[in-house]
């Protein structure tokens, strides 16, 4: 049976979570397999609104064994207050599993992100604070601390005595900040130890046997493919691989497993924090994009940066992922425009591009290039069928996939987890 990828397609926030959960009755275990609490899934069931930013979004679905793969770096404290907030919510977490080599957060590490960020004044990359880098920054430099190693205690604090030896230096030095002591950052961790016991378990080896005994598996990633620290617009991104190929490396499920690749594109544009993005709004209309969208971060609050769709971006996303199927989310917040602009290439120094530039500095000087489309006002909430929608929102719709180079398989048209066209089964 398969291995499903859904990724972002874009800059994050296109609506995973939706997807996920859509899909979540027909699948078995939902893993979630890299990034940390900087990245969050918003999930809405009737009235109830679900905000995620570690637990995978399987989670709100009974039948689903949620996992958090070793790709994954994990505040203990937010994930234990994250868990307890879906149990008093009537929501059963029992069933989480978390690998045993997925990293873990410490509070010196959220202390250096936030010293280190505001140190660079202008020049900061917009991270959320929450400690992500520096984490994945221990992990390569070796000096990481393992959910395992939580069950260790000489282990653990011969481990934070190695990691503190240059970071207090750092703290002191740089940052006129106080030095941390060895043992309350060990035993503060410590406390965490016997309530995350039970649910660690070898997760390569348990999504693996699953895989030989016929059940599906669907992997998901946080932030998106412009935000991928390999491929996408640096130095403004995140720290791991968001793309598929970070799917195998963040589960432990080789490549040749992953059957299908689902890329989630907004009907427009968004990014939150720095960077470059060229379809930028700055008047009436990203405004207008940003309330009717509900266009803040999950896990911050921030507004999100708002802009019309990208093909270029779209194309790249279908390039790095090997994108075989599109998600389409939000097209209903598009309802009411005259027209809808959608960038189709770039002008890079009076040189039209019709790719990503390779440059960070071509793709700082890129200006988009619009085709327009006309725009529909008629209520598409309730559409169940791509036949219920306007002509104008189909031919959008049909727009974006010959620009994107890869099938639409299914389109949001509302924020409810049942607001959605399939038009293609992701799974079969």
């Amino acid at each position: 049976m398969p291995a499903i990828v859904l990724v972002g397609a874009q800059w994050g926030d296109e609506g995973k979570g939706k997807a996920t959960d859509l899909l979540g009755g027909r699948v078995d275990y939902v893993v979630r397999y890299q990034g940390g609490n900087n990245a969050g899934h918003t999930v809405v069931i009737g009235d109830r609104k679900f905000a995620l930013h570690l637990l995978p979004s399987g989670i709100l679905t009974p039948e689903v064994v949620p996992v958090i793969g070793n790709g994954v770096v994990i505040d203990p404290e937010v994930l234990i207050h994250e868990m307890k907030g879906l149990n008093e919510k009537g929501i059963d977490t029992s069933k989480l599993v978390i690998s045993a080599n997925a990293h873990l957060i410490t509070p010196y590490h959220v202390t250096l992100d936030k010293v280190s960020e505001r140190f660079l004044g202008k020049s900061k990359i917009g991270t959320t604070g929450r400690g992500i880098g520096p984490t994945y920054s221990d992990k390569i430099a070796r000096l990481g601390i393992r959910v395992q190693d939580l069950f260790d205690p000489s282990i653990l604090r011969q481990k934070v005595e190695g990691a503190l030896l240059a970071k207090n230096q750092v703290l002191v030095k740089v940052y006129n900040r106080r030095a941390l002591e060895v043992d309350a950052i060990s035993d503060a961790l410590l406390e965490y130890a016997e309530i995350l016991r039970p649910y660690v378990a070898d997760t390569s080896l348990l999504l693996n046997n699953a895989l030989d005994e016929n059940k599906v598996v669907l992997l998901e990633g946080g932030q998106g493919t412009l935000l991928d620290v390999d491929h996408g617009t640096y130095p403004f991104v995140t720290s791991s691989n968001p793309t598929a190929g970070g799917a195998s490396t963040g589960s432990g499920i080789g490549p040749t497993r992953i059957t299908r690749v689902c890329g989630i594109l907004k009907a427009y544009t968004t990014r939150v924090g720095s960077g470059p993005f060229p379809t930028e709004l700055l008047d009436e209309d990203g405004e207008r994009l940003r309330v009717i969208g509900g266009e803040r971060g999950v896990t911050t609050g921030r507004p999100r940066r708002c802009g019309w769709f990208d093909a270029p971006i779209a194309r790249f996303a279908t390039r790095v992922n090997g994108l075989t199927d599109i998600f389409l989310t939000k097209l209903d917040v598009l309802t009411g425009f005259e027209q809808i602009p959608v960038c189709v290439a770039y002008d890079v120094d009076g040189v039209r591009s019709d790719e990503v530039p390779m440059t960070q500095t071509e793709f700082h000087h890129a200006k988009p290039i619009y085709e327009y489309l006309p725009g529909w006002t008629e209520d598409i909430s309730g559409a169940q069928t791509l036949a219920d929608l306007p002509k104008n929102a189909r031919d959008y719709v049909a727009f974006l996939e010959e620009v994107s180079k890869t099938r639409i398989s299914a389109v949001g048209v509302g924020q409810d987890r049942n607001a959605t066209i399939a038009i293609h089964d992701l799974i079969n």
